[in-house]
């Protein structure tokens, strides 16, 4: 074989593999369809195939951007789409009386605005995928304990641990199980709603 003709076949099986310009774009899709799969099936019941043809690219395309089954789950889904840091400073930007409103209608928003399926990927996941465990739980621990002690409060752990319960199974109701009416209520609905019982886990009295 010619140089020529080697160096052809080279560029070919590049471009076979997705080394090409909108390669990006393939990465895209592929974190997309990955959290969509991910948040339907849980990470036990979710595979590469049927990640690649959701995102309409060769399975072989989840090993060229990420090894694995394992590293396109900790990039879609255990990498959260926010930054703890700014959530954080701008959920103590107000009264310490109106943090759990602020809570509420933040997450909501959030969750709201990106369908779910984080929080949904990550819920599902739990039972097969340890790490989704620990990613769910370290950051409400790490969260919701700043947040309750910049407060001033008590018996942090159990406020924490309250607080993070009624968040998560708001977000269990209304994004998996979908129980109506919550599941399509307004989130001023759920505000008015929930904020007062989270304001009581974070600041209130527990009557312990």
């Amino acid at each position: 074989m010619s140089t020529e003709d080697s160096t052809v076949s080279t560029d070919t099986t590049a471009r076979r593999r997705g080394r090409r310009p909108a390669g990006q774009d393939t990465r895209t899709a592929l974190v997309a369809a990955a959290r969509a799969v991910f948040a339907e099936n849980g990470y036990d019941g979710s595979t590469v195939r049927a990640i690649a043809t959701r995102a309409g690219v060769d399975a072989a395309m989840v090993n060229h951007w990420f090894g694995s089954k394992e590293g396109l789950f900790a990039d879609a889904v255990l990498k959260l789409p926010f930054s703890p840091h700014e959530l954080l400073e701008s959920l103590r930007a107000g009264p310490d009386e109106e943090l759990g409103e602020r809570i509420v209608r933040t997450f909501l928003t959030r969750w709201d605005g990106a369908g779910g399926d984080t929080f949904q990927a990550l819920i599902r996941s739990v039972a097969g995928h340890e790490q989704a465990g620990h990613v769910l739980r370290d950051f409400f621990q790490k969260f919701f304990t700043k947040l309750i002690a910049s407060a001033g409060s008590d018996r942090v752990e159990l406020r924490t641990a309250l607080a993070a319960s009624q968040m998560v199974g708001m977000g269990m109701i209304r994004y998996i199980a979908k129980f109506e009416p919550l599941a399509s209520a307004e989130i001023d609905t759920l505000v008015t709603a929930v904020a007062p019982t989270v304001q009581r886990y974070l600041t209130g009295d527990l009557g312990l």
